[in-house]
């Protein structure tokens, strides 16, 4: 069991936990496809949970290394990005009628991902392994999905219709890109 606490291996312990949060978002959204929205978000925060222990565990253990980086990426691209999209799209667009707006609520979801892709690449340009910052540059991933979820929730208790889901998602969004300074925790 030595390789869990082997900086290069692809198998350390921190990586360990960055491959429970890929799983947590894979069955995310298989739940999605079958409609379980409430399971498809538990196994999300699941997943965000696991983000927050592998970097934790990278930095007590000396396990940050580049694959580490990539990997935690992909997560981080599935589980804040990919899901909480593809469940705003089922859950709310696809579900409130929207007519022929929906080529517009589909065009604001390949919006919100694409941000969030870019947002995460050029996060990796500039990472260096084992390195923290105190302030992010525009909204982390993360924090963007947390602002979704909110927003989702804000539709389910009909505080927000589908339009004002769609104007938000395009805002946070942006913000992923932004200039905003955001706290590291």
């Amino acid at each position: 069991m030595k390789f869990l606490f082997t900086p290069s291996s692809q198998f350390n312990l921190a990586n360990m936990f960055t491959f429970v949060n890929i799983t947590a978002g894979l069955l995310a959204v298989y739940f999605i496809t079958q409609n379980n929205f409430f399971l498809a978000i538990i196994l999300a925060w699941i997943g965000g949970a696991f983000d927050i222990f592998d970097g934790k565990i990278a930095r007590k253990f000396n396990l940050s290394n580049e694959f580490g980086i990539q990997l935690d990426s992909f997560a981080d691209f599935l589980s804040f990005v990919l899901v909480p999209v593809f469940l705003i799209f089922e859950a709310v667009y696809a579900q409130a009628n929207l007519g022929n707006i929906i080529f517009l609520a589909a065009i604001l979801s390949i919006y919100y991902v694409i941000s969030g892709l870019r947002r995460l690449i050029y996060f990796n340009i500039n990472a260096d392994a084992g390195e923290i910052e105190n302030y992010f540059t525009g909204v982390p991933t993360p924090l963007g999905a947390i602002l979704l979820w909110l927003v989702y929730l804000g539709f389910v208790y009909s505080f927000i219709p589908a339009y004002g889901v769609m104007l938000l998602m395009l805002l946070i969004g942006y913000s992923l890109n932004s200039k905003i300074k955001v706290k590291h925790l």
